[in-house]
């Protein structure tokens, strides 16, 4: 099982790069807020024992880019360097043939519908033409392992990709979608209506789909091909929009249970009670649980997670109804290591954290031992930076509202979504360069994180005519905390070391903190649009939206000795455009052909981050740097156009796109210079464009066979050079990092009585690594397969089915996230996570 096939060409560099920076590299390590320490672990082991309770109260339980090649920012080194995890833009390290990199110390980053036979809900209104986005079927849906990530199913349309480094793609750590070039913080995801806004990792602006609902209860799932309608709200909305919408509780009183077993002693429980009709009413609702428990492939530790949701529909009259709407999850993980180019040539593929041996871990970082044979030896260099002894993160999100979608007369309906989340994370790393007062080597680091959100979004909608006009608005405000502290570990022999996943005050309160930082962002968004019926089978929307977000706030604790800075930023910062078009023209020519056109302009609110995390002038290195980038500031902006023809018939489905995205203003973190002394910049890299196609084409030849191919090309690069204070970048015409230009998908399925059978494999092409492209990853293939059989009913249960599935059949090594710490401008870099290996999932469920 633990087999793995051989690829000799997945990496690849280039010994030629254009100018690079002196030698700075790697990138300050992002992750927050302060709050007192909760006993996690206990609290999550008496959760464990106790989930049902949770479920059965959760209706009741609502807790409570700088404009500038010109204007960069340089982080002075310090006497450390401070891990990461921001999918962004970084700057220099050469790379040595000879000796292995050395790694830089774990970095953070905050920086993708069809009606069936059962229940269909009804979400947040949905005005711009279908043409112009692409569905997941529910029967696509169920091929995947109970408890797949959204993004994953996502995966097998066009022009996506999305990779993690375990099989599920729940671990946020390790997840990385990028859709036609734009990565995950720069799309809109909603959840009945709901935004979800920054889905990187660790970030206080957001929340991470794969939190905000248990994939089983999910009916439908909708992604534009185009930039998204202006209605749907979101604070980062760039390359386009991703809807999913939770399925209704039944008519019919009952429930579900599923039981998954997996490799690595993974295994997922899931359980929905539906109450039925309670009433003449119409009276209904469910509440449901689902449990995750991934074994991890390389190293020890779990990836826990469980989730509760809930749901309550009330019909009002026979056009009308109001739901609530619940969600709690709470996650503990433990994180795999990030490689390298260096790492993966001179140590190999399995480098895992050394937990759970302490002791080896101490000696090492006390300089009494080496490195074990699997790490090799890196001459002069502490060992704990290689082969650190943990790391991981816990995570509990509360989320839940109202929604009213209500008819007020024949012609005008009112839609409303009253909503908030709650989220507390802790983010650690064992830290060898601070150690405890105690004596020991090492301290654990966490990043304490902190956000409050809660938002209305609301809107009428009139027919009059050929007219469907829509105009509402949406409001959000967000209390948002970002602390480093480091807690002490025990002198060995003398207690149990602290988990990554927590309680981190065992042996005292923090005795060193970096950092605090608090924020309040504001966020209004109005829309204004109509839908017209030109002709028969022609219609054409227009509209557009206006944005202001505001920001205030920043440091206000700073740990002058750590940091090295007297002052760090505080202060406002507002991004605002009155008229952001977004024009879609669809003609359905005749029941088997269409045509569609989309253009569109977005922009971003400024992103939030605390001290030397990515891509937010809040996390330059001073106040003075931050104002002098204010002047210059820009937000972030995209024009996106879109044209496609799409051919519908019983045997075969076919859709062709071209688009053209033009980038303004991203800004980007770059890590600048050497492994070892660190400069972290903030740079506008002005302009990025992006043209690409993707065609997908669907044969059902006989009943029951189905068979689809889809292919994708993406031209991104990056239209202007760069001069910074740490060196001159000749980017102009080098291609964008970490998305291959080729992607090419095929799945076959086929169904016959009781049984299905399913295969697909993924094909993506090279993808470069460094801005200046001279280090690149090779591409590869990456297959799964399954078969499902349903029996049917089986004395007093109901559709019963048992399904067996095999992710990466052919245990293909590949690298999955890459940039996660930033990307370097040219050469290695400690910031890639190797893919999941080969796993087998079985799975048993029965309805009642």
């Amino acid at each position: 099982m633990r087999q793995e096939k051989h690829r000799s060409d997945v990496i690849e560099t280039s010994s030629t790069a254009s100018k690079a920076l002196p030698n700075k590299d790697a990138w300050l390590g992002h992750r927050f807020p302060n709050l007192v320490i909760p006993h996690i672990s206990g609290v999550l082991a008496s959760v464990r024992t106790k989930p049902l309770l949770l479920s059965s109260i959760a209706l009741l339980a609502l807790h409570s880019q700088v404009h500038a090649a010109e204007a960069t920012r340089t982080v002075a080194p310090k006497h450390r360097h401070v891990p990461t995890r921001h999918n962004v833009a970084p700057a220099a390290v050469t790379v040595e043939p000879a000796a292995p990199v050395v790694p830089a110390k774990r970095v953070r980053r905050t920086n993708v519908e069809s009606r069936s036979t059962e229940s269909v809900s009804v979400t947040a209104r949905q005005l711009t033409g279908r043409d112009a986005e692409q569905a997941v079927s529910k029967a696509v849906m169920r091929q995947f392992v109970p408890g797949t990530s959204p993004y994953r199913m996502l995966d097998r349309t066009p022009g996506v990709s999305f990779t993690s480094t375990d099989p599920f793609g729940i671990d946020s750590f390790g997840a990385n979608l990028y859709v036609r070039g734009f990565f995950m913080n720069q799309m809109g995801v909603t959840v009945d209506g709901v935004p979800l806004n920054d889905q990187t990792y660790q970030s206080v602006s957001g929340m991470s789909l794969a939190s905000a609902i248990i994939p089983d209860d999910i009916q439908s799932m909708r992604m534009s091909q185009g930039a998204g309608s202006v209605e749907l709200p979101s604070t980062n909305t760039l390359g386009g929009t991703i809807q999913i919408g939770s399925s209704d509780p039944n008519d019919t009183r009952g429930g579900k249970v599923s039981q998954s077993f997996g490799s690595y002693n993974s295994y997922r429980t899931y359980v929905r009670l539906d109450s039925g009709k309670l009433n003449s009413s119409g009276t209904k609702f469910y509440t449901s649980y689902a449990r995750t428990d991934e074994g991890m492939w390389m190293g020890s530790g779990d990836q826990f997670m469980q989730q509760v949701d809930a749901k309550l529909v009330q019909p009002i009259g026979q056009r009308s109804r109001m739901s609530a709407f619940f969600n709690w999850s709470s996650l503990a993980q433990w994180n795999y290591p990030d490689t390298s180019i260096g790492i993966l040539k001179n140590l190999g593929w399995r480098t895992p954290h050394l937990y759970p041996n302490y002791g080896l871990a101490y000696r090492i970082a006390n300089g009494e031992a080496a490195l074990p044979a699997g790490y090799g030896g890196v001459p002069g260099i502490n060992g704990s930076e290689i082969a650190m002894y943990d790391g991981g993160q816990a995570e509990t999100n509360y989320m839940g509202g109202l929604h009213f979608d209500l008819a007020l007369t024949d012609r005008l309906t009112w839609n409303t979504t009253v909503y908030g989340h709650s989220q507390t994370g802790y983010y650690s790393y064992t830290d060898s360069e601070d150690p405890s007062p105690n004596g020991a080597p090492f301290s654990e680091e966490v990043w304490q994180n902190r956000q409050e959100r809660y938002g209305l979004d609301t809107s009428l909608r009139y027919k009059w005519g050929r007219h469907t006009i829509e105009g509402g608005v949406w409001y959000e405000n967000n209390t948002q905390q970002a602390g480093l502290f480091n807690y002490q570990q025990p002198v060995l022999g003398e207690g149990a070391p602290l988990k990554a996943v927590g309680p981190y005050n065992v042996y005292g309160r923090a005795f060193l903190q970096g950092y605090n930082f608090d924020w309040t962002t504001n966020v209004m968004q109005f829309h204004l649009q109509d839908s017209i019926r030109l002709t028969e089978g022609l219609t054409l929307h227009a509209g557009f939206k206006s944005m202001v977000a505001t920001t205030a706030g920043g440091a206000n604790y700073n740990n002058a000795d750590w940091t090295g800075s007297d002052e760090l930023p505080n202060g406002s910062l507002t991004a605002s455009q009155a008229f952001l078009p977004h024009l879609n023209l669809d003609w359905h020519i005749n029941n088997h052909h269409e045509l569609y056109v989309d253009v569109a302009e977005n922009m971003r609110a400024y992103e939030v981050s605390a001290y030397g995390v990515a891509n937010s002038v809040y996390s330059v290195e001073d106040q003075a740097t931050f104002q002098a980038q204010k002047k210059s500031l820009e937000p972030s902006k995209a024009w996106v156009y879109l044209g496609g023809y799409r051919y519908t018939s019983k045997y075969l489905q076919a859709n062709a796109t071209v688009y053209h995205a033009s980038l303004i203003h991203p800004i980007l973190a770059a890590a600048v210079g050497s492994l070892t002394n660190p400069v972290s910049q903030v740079i506008d890299f002005g302009h990025i464009s992006m043209t690409g196609a993707n065609g997908d084409i669907t044969l059902t030849p006989v009943e029951g066979l189905s068979i689809s191919n889809n292919v994708s090309y993406n031209k991104g690069t990056y239209d202007r050079d760069v001069d910074t204070s740490g060196g001159f970048y000749a980017l102009a015409g080098k291609n964008i990092v970490n998305y291959p230009a080729w992607m090419y998908k095929t799945s076959v399925s086929y169904t016959w009585k009781g049984a299905t059978a399913h295969f697909d494999a993924n094909y993506y092409s090279r993808r470069y690594y460094s801005f200046m492209n001279d280090t690149s990853v090779g591409g590869y293939w990456l297959a799964n397969a399954g078969m499902q059989y349903r029996f049917g009913k089986l004395s007093v249960l109901k559709d019963v089915t048992a399904s067996f599935n095999v992710y990466n059949l052919f245990n293909t090594k590949y690298i999955a996230m890459m940039g996660q710490n930033d990307n370097p401008a040219t050469g290695d870099y400690q910031s890639m996570e190797r893919g999941a290996v080969r796993e087998f999932f079985g799975t048993v469920s029965a309805s009642f």
